[in-house]
C-alpha cells in the first residue's frame, strides 16, 4: 500500500530537520530520529523481468509448442498464463516500451538502432520525459540489476567514450549490469559489458564457456549477495538472454535431444502444434490455422538433399531454447532457496517479437555471408559438408523461414511483421504466489508489453512520477494487468493498440479471414483511429525504406568518425563497429606504426569483426624498419620502429572459413640497428579475432623455444577508406 511519503518527484526530495537542536550532545534534551534508509513502500515484492529473444507463440511447450520448457511450465502451473499477450515484432521497440511503459514510436524506437533516422519517432533515444521504468524503483528504494542483451542504445553512442545515458548502467536505471550493448552476440565469444567496462569471457569454448551460463551465474551471484546485505531492501532484475535469436549457438548434447523429433518438416508441424494448443486451452476449439502463403515453401517442395541440413536448424534451436529455459530456471531456483520465490513478482515474456524469418529459404551456417549479399555461397553441398558444426564455436547459424513460420502457429507471418500476430503476439507467464488468490489458470484479457510498467508500479505501491530527474514526465501509456489477476472474466481495460489490417479477433482468434472488402466502413472507421493514434505518439512519417535508412547521412543519424580516415593507438581496448571509420566494401588503405621488441616478435597487427566476419589483411603486407636507433658504442640497440602499409579494394567478407584470418607479422631486427635494410614481411592465419576492433596487436616475444604473450608497442595506426557507398552487414 502506498505510504505517507511523497513519492510522485524523483528522486524524493531531501527534507531538513526541523526539530529541537541542543547546544550539547549530552543534553536530556538533544536527540535525533535515527537515520532510515530509504524503502518502497511495505510489501512491495521484488520483480524478476525475464525476456528471450526472437520466439514466436508456438514454440513453447507452455503453449503447446515442440520445445520442452519445463520452468515456463512450471512457473505457469504456479501462476497465470496471459494468451493475448502482444509485442512491437522488432527487437529495440519492444525493449524500448517495456522498459519505459511507452509505446515505442513515442520513445524514440520506431526501429532497431541500426537503422535510425532523424524523425522524432525513429530517432532510437529515449527522451529524458520518459525516465527508464527500472528507475523508478530505484529512486524509491530498490535494488535494481540488469542482465543480457540491451539494445537500446544509439550506435553513435557505443564507444568507450560515450555518453553512457542510454545504457542499462549509465542512464540511472541499474546499479549493475552484464551484457552485450548491440542487437546480438557470439554465445562463445561474447561482446561482454560490465557496466561500461569491456570484458572479456573468463574461458573458452573447449572448458564449457557459453553466455547464457555465464550471465546466469552473475544474476545468481548478484541476487545472493544483495539478499545477504540487504535482505530487506526488493530487487528489480530485468534478466534477457540472446536466446533464441540468431547464432542458435548450444552444446551438442542439447541440440541432440531433439534428434528426429522433426523429421516430418514445418507443415505437419504446424499442424501437430495447433492441435496441442487446442488442448491446453491456449487457443479456442474453433481456432483456424492459417494458411501458408506463397512466399514460403512447402516442406514436400524442399530439396531432399537439403532435408537432411534443414531438420538439424530446428533441432539446434530448439535445444538453444530448451538451453536457455534450463538456466532460467536456475535463477528461480536459487529465489526458491533463498525464500524468496513466493514474494517475487515474475514476468516470463516468451519472447520480444515472433520467431525469426531472416535465416533465408533455406537457412545459414553464417547468417553473416548472406547479410552481405553472398547466399548464393552456402549451397546444399556448403550446408551439408558442415552439419555437424551447427550450433558449434564455428557458426552462426539461423534457420529456414519455414521454422519460423511454424514457431508462430497458429498465426500469420512472423518477426518483422507487426500486422500480424506472427509478429507481435508472444506467450507470456506471471507467477507470485504471495499476491495472487489464484494459481494455473489462464488470462485472455488483450495487454500489450507497455503494460508491465504500470501494472509493476501498482503492485509496489508506488505511483506513477510526475518529474524525474528535474524533468517532467509523459504519462505512462499502458495500463495495469491487476485487476485481471484475480478475475478472470474482468472485461478489458487495454482497448487501443495501433495495426492495420482489418479481422474480428473476438471470433477470428488467428487472424484467418480479412474482413477488409466485406466491411468497408468499418475499415475506415480504424484507419481513421490508427492515424490518430500514429500522429499521437510519433509513427509518421511511414518510412519503408532500406538503403537510405542504413546509410546514416541520408537517414540524419550522425556518425562517431566523421571523415574518411582515423588514426588508432595502442591502449585504446574494444571498439565498436561503430567506432571505426567505416571501410566496409571501400577501397581502402592502412598504415601501423610499431616498435618491435628485443629479438623480434609476431602477432595480428589490425583486425575488424572475427570468425562470423569482418576483414583483416590477408595478402603479404609491406613493412620498412627506422633508421638507426643506437650505435655500438652505446650499449644495447632499442627495438626499431616499424611501418606496414597495405590497401585493398575491399569487398564484402566471404566464408566463415576464409574470415577466421587475420593479418600476423613477424619481425627479426638485425644485430645492428643501424644497418636494418627495409624488409618484406608476409602475413599467415592466426586465431580469430574478437566481434571488435583491438587497436593494439598482441603479440608474442620470442626467445629461442620458449614463448611469453606482451603486447607490441604501437605509435599508431592509420585507416583511410574511399566513398563507395556502404552495404549492409547486420540485420
Amino acid at each position: 500500500m502506498p505510504d505517507a511519503i511523497q513519492r510522485g518527484i524523483l528522486p524524493i526530495p531531501d527534507r531538513p530537520y526541523s526539530g529541537f537542536v541542543a547546544y550539547d550532545a549530552k543534553s536530556p534534551d538533544s536527540g535525533f530520529p535515527p537515520i532510515e534508509p530509504l524503502r518502497p513502500p511495505a510489501g512491495a515484492p521484488n520483480v524478476l523481468i525475464v525476456l528471450l529473444d526472437d520466439v514466436g507463440f508456438g514454440a513453447s511447450s507452455a503453449d503447446g509448442g515442440p520445445v520442452s520448457m519445463p520452468t515456463a511450465e512450471r512457473l505457469a502451473d504456479g501462476g497465470l498464463k496471459l494468451t493475448r499477450f502482444h509485442t512491437t515484432a522488432l527487437c529495440s521497440p519492444t525493449r524500448q516500451a517495456l522498459l519505459t511503459g511507452r509505446n515505442h514510436h513515442a520513445v524514440g524506437m520506431g526501429g532497431i538502432t541500426e537503422i535510425a533516422a532523424s524523425a522524432p519517432g525513429y530517432n532510437s533515444i529515449r527522451p529524458n520525459t520518459a525516465a527508464p521504468l527500472a528507475e523508478t524503483p530505484k529512486l524509491n528504494g530498490y535494488s535494481t540489476a540488469q542482465f543480457g542483451k540491451c539494445h537500446k542504445v544509439p550506435v553513435w553512442e557505443t564507444s568507450p567514450a560515450g555518453p553512457f545515458n542510454a545504457w542499462p548502467t549509465g542512464g540511472g536505471a541499474s546499479s549493475t549490469s552484464t551484457g552485450f550493448i548491440g542487437g546480438e552476440a557470439h554465445q562463445y565469444y561474447p561482446a561482454i559489458y560490465e557496466g561500461t567496462t569491456p570484458v572479456e569471457p573468463s574461458k573458452t569454448p573447449e572448458e564449457g564457456y557459453h553466455f547464457m551460463e555465464d550471465m546466469t551465474d552473475k544474476a545468481i551471484k548478484w541476487v545472493r549477495q544483495q539478499k545477504t546485505l540487504m535482505g530487506d531492501k526488493p530487487f528489480f532484475v530485468y534478466f534477457a538472454p540472446g536466446a533464441a535469436h540468431a547464432p542458435h549457438h548450444v552444446p551438442k548434447e542439447w541440440a541432440d535431444r531433439y534428434k528426429g523429433k522433426f523429421d516430418q518438416g514445418w507443415d505437419r508441424q504446424r499442424e501437430q502444434t495447433i492441435e496441442r494448443q487446442k488442448a491446453l486451452g491456449v487457443i479456442p476449439a474453433d481456432a483456424e490455422l492459417t494458411r501458408r502463403h506463397d512466399e514460403i515453401p512447402a516442406w514436400d517442395d524442399m530439396p531432399e538433399a537439403l532435408k537432411p541440413v534443414l531438420i538439424r536448424q530446428m533441432e539446434v534451436y530448439a535445444g538453444f531454447l530448451e538451453y536457455a529455459d534450463h538456466h532460467v530456471g536456475r535463477l528461480i531456483d536459487t529465489l526458491q532457496d533463498l525464500g524468496i520465490l513466493g514474494d517475487t513478482l515474475v514476468y516470463y515474456v516468451i519472447g520480444d517479437n515472433g520467431a525469426s524469418a531472416e535465416g533465408t529459404l533455406n537457412g545459414t551456417f553464417n547468417e553473416m555471408i548472406n547479410f552481405n549479399g553472398a547466399a548464393a555461397i552456402e549451397t546444399p553441398e556448403f550446408l551439408t559438408a558442415r552439419l555437424d558444426d551447427f550450433g558449434g564455436p564455428d557458426s552462426y547459424n539461423h534457420y529456414a523461414v519455414g521454422w519460423a513460420h511454424a514457431m508462430d502457429t497458429p498465426y500469420q507471418w512472423t518477426k518483422q511483421v507487426a500486422s500480424h500476430f506472427g509478429g507481435t503476439r508472444n506467450g507470456m507467464i506471471t507467477h507470485w504466489p504471495n499476491g495472487f488468490r489464484s494459481s494455473g489458470e489462464l488470462r485472455q484479457q488483450f495487454h500489450h508489453v507497455i503494460d508491465l510498467a504500470p501494472t509493476i508500479l501498482e503492485v509496489a505501491g508506488l505511483p506513477e512520477p510526475v518529474s524525474v530527474n528535474g524533468v517532467q514526465q509523459m504519462p505512462l501509456h499502458g495500463v495495469s494487468m491487476a485487476y485481471s489477476f484475480d478475475d478472470a472474466d474482468a472485461a478489458d481495460r487495454h482497448e487501443t493498440q495501433y495495426r492495420w489490417e482489418l479481422y474480428d479477433t473476438t471470433s477470428d482468434w488467428s487472424q484467418a479471414h480479412d474482413l477488409a472488402e466485406e466491411q468497408p466502413d468499418k475499415l475506415h472507421e480504424l484507419q481513421r483511429l490508427w492515424l490518430i493514434e500514429a500522429t499521437k505518439y510519433n509513427v509518421l512519417p511511414l518510412d519503408d525504406r532500406v538503403g537510405e535508412r542504413i546509410n546514416p547521412d541520408l537517414a540524419g543519424r550522425p556518425v562517431l568518425i566523421k571523415g574518411n580516415s582515423q588514426l588508432l593507438f595502442g591502449g585504446m581496448g574494444r571498439l565498436s563497429e561503430s567506432s571505426v571509420v567505416n571501410i566496409k566494401n571501400k577501397s581502402h588503405a592502412v598504415t601501423a606504426e610499431l616498435v618491435v621488441p628485443e629479438p623480434g616478435a609476431e602477432g595480428v597487427i589490425v583486425a575488424q569483426g572475427g570468425s562470423i566476419g569482418g576483414w583483416s589483411p590477408s595478402t603479404a603486407t609491406t613493412c620498412w624498419a627506422s633508421s638507426a636507433s643506437t650505435s655500438r658504442a652505446t650499449g644495447p640497440s632499442r627495438p626499431a620502429s616499424i611501418r606496414c602499409g597495405w590497401s585493398s579494394p575491399m569487398t564484402a567478407a566471404g566464408s566463415a572459413r576464409a574470415a577466421r584470418s587475420a593479418c600476423s607479422w613477424t619481425a627479426r631486427r638485425s644485430a645492428r640497428a643501424g644497418s636494418a635494410p627495409p624488409r618484406r614481411w608476409s602475413s599467415r592465419p592466426t586465431t580469430p579475432a574478437t566481434s571488435a576492433w583491438r587497436a593494439v596487436p598482441w603479440c608474442r616475444r620470442t626467445t629461442g623455444r620458449a614463448a611469453t604473450s606482451s603486447p607490441a608497442r604501437s605509435t599508431g595506426s592509420r585507416s583511410t577508406s574511399g566513398t563507395t557507398p556502404p552495404t549492409p552487414t547486420t540485420s
